[in-house]
């Protein structure tokens, strides 16, 4: 599908948990936080999505945040890519150091890493970046206050270095192994800087720094100090009424420079503490594993393509291959399905209507085929002569899956794009409609964006800062960042009650985008 404004592109660097063995059939495991497809055996993928959900477990152990189980299109899906090279062709320019990355998006978030690796003891480094990024993810999905970078960072990689034992216990908070290196000969960052970080970026230099590594430690050091304890806490509780991130941090933390003397005798200790938590303390649910058809299998490495994001170029490339595949399997669902999105991608909105509704004949329960419809209408209802019947029609698909998934954001995304998209207000319903889909999906950053923007066109100043506040701390930044910065500024100086005049503020190129290297 192409890369619409739901979502930032974040890298990693690769996948869980001894290198698999030979390579079996295709097979699909699904969990409660997890959909995986893989080419690999039933048994390693299986105990590759046990040990994703033991992560996703013990961090709500850990930060005491009780998650409800997300809605069966807001789980992260990852796709098994295979090799190094494999991935670095999906991720496309600039890949040479990617080995794996991770795309949030309302109703779609999907991760593509290499061969599943199970190991025990400290993971991989590869292994370390996806559970960083999927910490990420957790983290903003239960915290709607934004959070300094330093704590972003330091947070996703304390969790991070977790390891997963033979027994079925998780250790949490491990010395990170994999920062070693950055600490002891990479460029300092001081103290004041993690908590200033405009300070940072106005002393960073081109030289690779410890901005990461320090985090790590001082987040470390907050959580085990005995002498610190309730500070983070208490930092965190300044921050969300409103105190500035350095304000808050010398009235919770006090003099600077004691910190940081007693951070640097903390980088120095031999032994650290961590967290081993016990398997009886780890509910995770059923895994389900099914093998994917002859068709699903065919077609799977085109899917990734597709899932990817593809721009018009590439869909034209595309949409070929997975025609013949089509023409092979016309009975099945998933390949149908595949086609729908791809002929879409690829501007052919009948065809996509026609492979669409191919598919929901032989199984009117497929999801990504009314999605498939219902964009591809969208589409054409922009043309159309009588507008606000066309948009009423192209929310019928919409309105099917809002049956099947209750809590889908997609058809409540698409209720209020429908007013907004024939240049008609949007009723409170729709409103509420849009609220609700963030709230499903926070993750979802350009989401979120839009939200702020429709309160603040309310006069809703307050409110339209808060929804902002974790889009302008994102922990990868990026224009997106920038772009809510200036419209906080912006909101502050605006008087409450008074719609906000987004003529005056100058957009950030690519707002709707933010990149990351880790």
């Amino acid at each position: 599908m192409f890369e619409r404004a739901f979502g930032l592109l974040f890298s990693l660097a690769a996948v869980l948990l001894l290198p698999a063995t030979a390579h079996a059939e295709w097979h699909v495991a699904e969990s409660d936080h997890f959909v995986i497809y893989a080419d690999d055996s039933e048994k390693d993928i299986r105990r590759f999505s046990e040990n994703l959900e033991r992560f996703h477990s013990a961090m709500e152990f850990v930060t005491r945040y009780e998650q409800e189980t997300p809605s069966p299109s807001n789980r992260v899906t990852i796709y098994v890519a295979g090799n190094s090279r494999a991935v670095k062709e999906l991720a496309g320019e600039n890949s040479r150091n990617v080995a794996g990355f991770y795309i949030p998006r309302a109703g779609g978030s999907v991760a593509f890493v290499q061969d599943i690796r199970l190991k025990n003891g400290y993971p991989d480094f590869s292994t370390v970046v996806l559970l960083h990024e999927y910490a990420h993810h957790f983290l903003i999905s239960n915290s709607r206050f934004g959070m300094p970078q330093w704590m972003n960072e330091g947070a996703a990689e304390f969790f991070a270095a977790a390891s997963f034992n033979s027994d079925g216990s998780v250790q949490v908070g491990r010395p990170a192994q994999h920062r070693a290196a950055e600490l002891a000969y990479s460029v300092d960052v001081s103290v004041e800087e993690l908590f200033d970080y405009e300070l940072y970026l106005e002393n960073k230099g081109r030289r690779h720094d410890s901005f990461y590594g320090r985090s790590w430690l001082l987040y470390h050091y907050l959580v085990f100090n005995r002498e610190r304890t309730g500070q983070m806490r208490a930092y965190q509780i300044a921050l969300a009424d409103g105190q500035e991130p350095v304000e808050a941090a010398r009235e919770v933390f006090g003099d600077f420079d004691a910190l940081q003397k007693e951070l640097d005798g903390y980088a120095r200790q031999r032994r650290m503490f961590n967290l081993v938590l016990q398997p009886e303390w780890i509910e995770i649910g059923d895994v389900k594993i099914r093998k994917l058809s002859e068709g699903e299998a065919t077609v799977m490495p085109l899917v990734m393509r597709s899932k990817r994001g593809v721009n018009e170029e590439q869909a034209a490339e595309l949409v070929p291959e997975i025609r013949e595949v089509a023409a092979e399997f016309p009975n099945d669902a998933a390949v149908l399905t595949a086609l729908a999105e791809a002929e879409f991608d690829s501007g052919n909105l009948d065809r996509a209507i026609d492979a669409a509704d191919r598919a929901l004949a032989i199984d009117p329960a497929t999801k990504n085929a009314l999605v498939q419809k219902g964009y591809a209408l969208f589409s054409k209802a922009e043309e159309a002569e009588d507008r606000k019947a066309a948009f009423n029609a192209a929310m019928e698909p919409f309105s099917a899956l809002n049956a099947i998934e209750n809590d889908h954001p997609l058809p409540l995304m698409y209720y209020y794009r429908s007013f907004i998209a024939r240049g008609a207000l949007p009723p409170e319903a729709a409103r509420h409609a849009l609220e609700r889909a963030s709230q499903l999906a926070p993750f979802d950053r350009s989401l979120a964006m839009n939200v702020a923007i429709m309160q603040a066109n309310e006069g809703k100043m307050e409110i339209a800062s808060r929804t902002l506040a974790p889009i302008a701390s994102a922990p990868h930044g990026g224009s997106m960042a920038a772009y809510a910065k200036l419209l906080q500024a912006a909101l502050k100086a605006n008087p409450e009650g008074t719609p906000l005049d987004f003529s005056t503020i100058r957009q950030p190129e690519d707002a709707s985008e933010g990149e990351a290297a880790e």
